[in-house]
C-alpha cells in the first residue's frame, strides 16, 4: 500500500514538472529588475519605506482601538 501510494506520487509529481516545461511565458509581463532599489530615488522610498511603515502603524492603531472597544 504504502509503495502504490508512492509511486502514484511520484507520477503526479513528474507529470507536473513535465508541464512546466511546456508552460509558455507571458510576453507582455514586465520581469523582475536585476538591480537593487535606488534609495536615492524619491518614488522607491515612498514604495519600499513609508508606505509600508504607514500600513503597519495604521495595522497596529486598528487592533488597539478594537481590543478597548471589545473591553
Amino acid at each position: 500500500m504504502k509503495i502504490q501510494r508512492t509511486l502514484i506520487i511520484a507520477c503526479i509529481a513528474s507529470v507536473a514538472q513535465i508541464a512546466n516545461l511546456f508552460a509558455q511565458k507571458p510576453t507582455e509581463v514586465p520581469k523582475p529588475s536585476e538591480k537593487p532599489i535606488d534609495l536615492s530615488n524619491p518614488a522607491d522610498i515612498i514604495i519600499y519605506i513609508v508606505l509600508p511603515l504607514c500600513a503597519i502603524v495604521l495595522v497596529i492603531i486598528w487592533n488597539r482601538k478594537r481590543k478597548k472597544d471589545k473591553k
